[in-house]
């Protein structure tokens, strides 16, 4: 299997890296099969997620023939879990985090499912938030202080941790040292929210072969902080692609 998950949203143009190797594993992944089926899931706060599906699909199909399973979240209506059901490939876009979690919830099984049966899954800002088993969602402040920018808050005030997909062992931040919530990610192990997070830069992703992998690949052109918990302090690894 292979876990993308990028530190921004979609720019096949800035970080073409990703789409590239995603798309080498699903073809990997299909075996010659037809049609190529990548599920993508896409949510929009002006309740048209339809208009953001060319963002992700085009620079799919530039590369590989697939036959597009759009996923459509809206307000109060999550995704039928049996949609991932026989898909190659599962796309999960940016936006606003809790909104995605809301419409994702109750297919984390199935979603994890199809995943450690070797589905590649890519997922681009918030839908590399909610991917680990302990997902940061959002919030801005920590122990009543704030530990990034409020316009990151992803409208939630206090840090909040929820179950996730499943399919990393770690918390994911996104955005990291472009929009300041490096800090929130480091705020979240020091409260003792989470034992471990890992910010993702823009233009940058992390890729695990498998979703309790301890250790990933950095893909990009950022940097990937590794923020762990060390008895009394927090410790920070950079780490940067080869």
């Amino acid at each position: 299997m292979s876990i993308f998950l990028a530190g921004a949203g979609p720019d096949h143009l800035a970080f073409p890296e990703v789409f590239d190797r995603f798309a080498q594993a699903v073809s990997q992944r299909a075996r010659q099969k037809a049609p190529v089926r990548v599920a993508v899931v896409v949510h929009d706060r002006g309740e048209n997620p339809e208009s953001l599906l060319p963002a992700y699909v085009d620079p799919l199909l530039a590369r590989i023939p697939i036959e597009v399973v759009p996923v459509l979240l809206g307000a109060g209506a999550p995704a039928n879990p049996s949609v991932f059901d026989g898909v190659d490939g599962l796309v999960v876009g940016g936006g606003l985090t809790p909104a995605y979690w809301e419409g994702l919830a109750a297919s984390a099984t199935a979603i994890s499912r199809a995943v450690a049966g070797g589905v590649p899954y890519l997922g681009f800002s918030a839908g590399a938030m909610i991917a680990p088993r302990r997902a940061l969602v959002g919030g801005y402040r920590s122990r009543g202080i704030e530990v990034c920018g409020e316009e990151c808050s992803e409208g939630l005030a206090d840090l909040e941790i929820r179950d996730g997909l499943g399919l990393a062992p770690f918390a994911v931040d996104v955005h990291a040292a472009q929009a300041g919530t490096l800090s929130r990610a480091l705020g979240a192990v020091a409260a003792g929210l989470v034992e471990r997070a890992v910010a993702v830069d823009e233009n940058t992703a992390l890729v695990l072969a498998a979703a309790d992998d301890d250790s990933f690949e950095v893909l990009g052109h950022g940097n990937c902080w590794d923020i762990r918990w060390a008895g009394t302090a927090c410790s920070v690894s950079v780490l940067r692609a080869d």
